[in-house]
């Protein structure tokens, strides 16, 4: 999504092969704004470390904002979350902010190799299958989706909460 799109002019899903980092991040956009477009109930992130993602575009934050309502679930997993604070500020504010539709977790004994780098939703997923060339593919088959999810649900449970929505201190 471009700065002249709104939430609202949502692009088509996007569907295929992608390459590269820059078309990689353009899925991502393009996929949130479907979401809050389309109204998915659930979003499911992977990622190892979430550093190549664009969560921090205002146009993304922006997507999540209109998507945000009550009964929606949105699940991030990931190794650690250090990148996640220190590169995507805007989404860490709006995590907050939603921290009651927000559930973030950890699988520290992962592999960065092994853990998917993906989006899911009930509509449409995304995978990255080489990470260091953000190649992968997506789009709304049934198969695709559903095993995706099974390999995300693997590692969801072998996770535990992380990346806090606040710090009280005593």
């Amino acid at each position: 999504m471009d700065d002249s799109q709104t939430p609202s002019e949502a692009p088509p899903r996007p569907t295929g092969r992608f390459q590269g980092r820059v078309e990689f991040q353009q899925r991502v956009r393009d996929a949130f704004a479907c979401a809050a477009h389309e109204g998915w109930r659930e979003i499911v992130i992977c990622d190892p470390n979430f550093e190549d993602w664009p969560l921090g575009e205002r146009a993304v934050v922006e997507s999540l904002q209109a998507w945000a309502r009550p009964g929606r679930q949105f699940t991030m997993l990931a190794i650690a979350y250090d990148e996640v604070v220190r590169r995507h500020a805007r989404f860490a504010v709006w995590r907050t902010t939603w921290s009651h539709l927000v559930d973030c977790r950890s699988c520290r004994q992962a592999s960065p190799q092994d853990l998917p780098s993906a989006l899911w939703s009930p509509a449409w997923a995304m995978r990255r299958l080489d990470l260091e060339r953000s190649d992968g593919i997506c789009g709304d088959e049934p198969q695709r989706r559903l095993l995706l999810r099974q390999s995300i649900d693997e590692w969801l449970r072998k996770s535990s909460p992380a990346f806090p929505a606040s710090i009280l201190g005593l």
